[in-house]
């Protein structure tokens, strides 16, 4: 034993550098919150995108096994090669794929988590921290207008939220693995990949996959659903699920959801909604109307880091029956057996594939508690006008654009007077990109290739869609100097 002792004295010097003293914690701290002051007080002259030569490698020479460095080191390291590198989700000129949000209060709830590192996945682990994330779960399913005892869980994104309710919704519907063949599963073309992803992670790659044709506006079209449904029907399959969108990601298309819902309940099927992007558009009174039908779905996927522009790490998932959901996620292992006493609330442990469970919740409480939630209101109001008003803006430079936009996101184009016209929009999405000012993406849809404006950052203003126009019409006469086209 006294050897053992030793042994655990000599390492308890080093050991204890871990935890650094009160003077040490404010030097780092002033140096790390004086960092990202300036990230802050410079982030609207930043550029969108970023395309530095090394692409970020210069991080790589801080090697991982080596001594301590300073913040002196580490900081203009993070500077160069990780936060003035590639698309600057922080910009308000990302106008690109789906924005991030990165409210400040998001860091700062983030911080007391880390901090105090508190468990949020058992109720005996800690009562408060499961109690505030409930309560966030239980304020969005009132918001989408489920009944009172629905709960769900609050992820990582939306990629776990739609894996939680379509593995709930297969066990619901006792969907066995000798059932998989015969099971159906209805969506679009314009479904979010991660619902591809987590059908496959379920077990249900080898199901049927009906992709449901889309009408004139990319909104998937009810009647040729319930076409399909009573076919299959008649055929001797089982269909068991329908996924609809709350905003896709290519065109921001609002699916029928009450009609799907009529549907879903006449064959008995489980209705689920991604509405990872476009949710928390039904708290504007100018577009609230647009989800009705939500309210009729089994589940709901919702992100608040896009809607609630917190940063990244906080989806959610809304699902009525509880009970199925715990059934599908629950696990009990002996040496978990002290948790086991009556806990006031459901463990969010519970109803997630997730047992290590970080407090995500708190970023999302902290910003609720502090702003109040108007301001949240206003924001995505102006991003919907902000969407329309570029939709307007830019036709009248002479570019084709696709249905208006039932949310903040839409497409267009620029066909020219010859030329291929899908070369010359990809090398004018290049031309924007290169120049970083804004970011934007593109996608193609039916072999047209068009680009896409998405409307979330919370940094995105009215001069900030001008800056976009302007790096168009830029790009449109640059192009049409090259002889490829003229």
């Amino acid at each position: 034993m006294e050897e053992v002792i030793k042994k655990i004295k000599e390492l308890e010097p080093l050991s204890k550098t871990l935890e650094p003293d009160e003077k040490k914690r404010k030097e780092w701290e002033a140096e790390i919150f004086g960092y990202a002051g300036e990230f802050l007080n410079e982030v609207n002259s930043l550029k969108g995108y970023d395309g530095s030569d090394d692409m970020g490698k210069g991080i790589l020479d801080l090697e991982l096994d080596g001594g301590p460095r300073s913040l002196d080191q580490i900081l203009p390291a993070l500077k160069k090669n990780v936060d003035r590198a590639g698309i600057n989700p922080a910009s308000g000129g990302h106008l690109g794929y789906i924005p991030g949000g990165g409210i400040y209060t998001s860091a700062l709830g983030d911080y007391l988590a880390a901090v105090t590192n508190r468990y949020a996945g058992m109720f005996f682990g800690n009562p408060g921290a499961v109690r505030i994330e409930n309560q966030l779960i239980r304020w969005m399913c009132k918001l989408v207008g489920f009944p009172e005892g629905s709960l769900g869980n609050l992820t990582s994104g939306g990629s776990i939220a739609n894996l939680i309710a379509i593995v709930t919704a297969r066990d619901v519907k006792q969907i066995k693995a000798r059932d998989v063949e015969t099971a159906v599963i209805y969506l679009t073309e314009q479904v979010h990949h991660c619902v591809h992803k987590a059908i496959r992670i379920a077990g249900m790659g080898e199901a049927v996959l009906r992709n449901i044709p889309l009408d004139a506006h990319f909104r998937l079209d009810a009647e040729a659903l319930k076409r399909q449904v009573f076919a299959d029907r008649k055929n001797g399959l089982r269909p068991f699920l329908v996924v609809g969108s709350a905003g896709t990601t290519d065109t921001g298309a609002m699916d029928p959801l009450d009609d799907i819902a009529t549907i879903a309940t006449e064959n008995d099927m489980w209705f689920h909604v991604d509405a990872a992007y476009g949710g928390f558009f039904i708290l504007t009174d100018t577009l609230k109307d647009r989800f009705k039908g939500i309210e009729r779905s089994d589940s709901v996927a919702i992100d608040p880091h896009k809607g609630l522009f917190l940063a990244y790490g906080l989806g959610a998932v809304l699902i009525k029956d509880v009970e199925a959901q715990f059934k599908s996620h629950y696990y009990r292992a002996a040496y978990m057996q002290d948790t086991l006493d009556a806990n006031e609330e459901l463990n969010p442990a519970d109803l997630s594939p997730e047992l290590t469970k970080h407090f995500r919740g708190l970023r999302m409480w902290l910003s609720l508690q502090l702003f109040g939630i108007e301001p949240f209101k206003a924001c995505l109001e102006e991003k919907y006008w902000l969407c329309r008003y570029f939709y307007k803006a830019i036709q009248k430079e002479g570019f084709e654009v696709g249905p208006e936009p039932d949310l903040s996101v839409c497409i267009y184009r620029y066909v020219p007077e010859k030329g291929d016209a899908n070369e010359f929009n990809r090398l004018l999405t290049e031309y924007v990109k290169n120049d970083g000012t804004v970011f934007i993406s593109s996608t193609s849809i039916n072999g047209v290739f068009w680009i896409r404006l998405a409307v979330l950052g919370f940094r995105t203003h009215l001069h900030t869609i001008e800056q976009c126009l302007t790096q168009l019409k830029n790009g449109v006469e640059y192009l049409k100097k090259q002889d490829a086209f003229f």
